[in-house]
């Protein structure tokens, strides 16, 4: 398995994602749980808000946990304490997501195992906004 804090495997498990399913997305505008996603949502990633206590963020439907995303995902980005982590891995796998990513500083060496366990791309203590930036990262076209 790839070095899950190396920004350079990050770059490449996100510049492979098109629908990223947020965990933790808040509703609160100064929380990097919010700013972070925004700025895959500006660099027009399908960004799926995974919050169980909104409506919507930003404007954006959510849904209350993974298992009710009607259409496939690529990418699981967790802003939740490192003791949720394995839970929500083992549920990006039962949703078939390609890929999990714990936020920066977040680690959970249970959760890399159940991403390996499921043949799932792993990335922790990484924040996808400072990758998306540095590697000036869009979502693949349509034709892949």
């Amino acid at each position: 398995m790839p070095d899950p804090h190396d920004p350079d495997h990050a770059a490449t498990v996100l510049g492979r994602s098109r629908t990223i399913a947020v965990v933790g997305f808040s509703a609160n505008q100064d929380k990097p749980s919010h700013t972070a996603p925004m700025e895959l949502v500006r660099r027009g990633f399908d960004v799926i808000p995974v919050n169980p206590f909104a409506d919507e963020v930003a404007g954006i439907p959510t849904v209350a946990t993974l298992a009710d995303i009607a259409r496939p995902v690529d990418l699981v980005d967790v802003f939740r304490p490192a003791a949720d982590a394995p839970d929500v891995a083992r549920q990006a796998a039962a949703i078939g997501a390609r890929a999990v990513w714990l936020q920066l500083g977040i680690r959970s060496d249970e959760a890399r195992a159940i991403a390996a366990e499921h043949g799932m791309d792993f990335v922790e203590d990484q924040c996808v906004k400072p990758i998306s930036k540095r590697f000036d990262l869009h979502p693949p076209d349509a034709t892949g």
